[in-house]
């Protein structure tokens, strides 16, 4: 059987980092594995995009760092959102769900290929 795992869709990952820190702070590492394992594997972040993006995001004032200790006793950074990120995180969801609502009638169209 093929893989099934899905590239994250341009413009997405911002709101999935966005909503995976505001569950708590978190180390970059823990974020990628986070969505992995909620998404039930279908969602993986390589390294080569998350930190980028969490620099990003850093950078825009949505999420803010400080470095601490891992659970397996490595320093690492980890990140916290800001109230600005809350703001953004909830615009990103209500985009989110206006796009997904518009595609999900879309795809209910009877018809198809036969």
């Amino acid at each position: 059987m093929a893989d099934k795992k899905s590239d994250l869709l341009q413009g997405t990952l911002d709101m999935l980092i966005l909503k995976t820190v505001a569950l708590g702070p978190i180390h970059g590492y823990g974020i990628s594995l986070r969505i992995q394992q909620i998404s039930e594997e279908v969602l993986q972040v390589q390294q080569g995009s998350l930190y980028p993006a969490l620099h990003r995001l850093e950078h825009r004032g949505w999420l803010t760092s400080q470095w601490g200790e891992s659970d397996n006793g490595r320093m690492a950074k980890f990140y916290q959102l800001t109230p600005l990120g809350e703001t953004q995180l909830k615009a990103e969801s209500e985009n989110w769900t206006r796009l997904s609502n518009a595609v999900s009638l879309i795809m209910a169209l009877e018809g198809g290929s036969k």
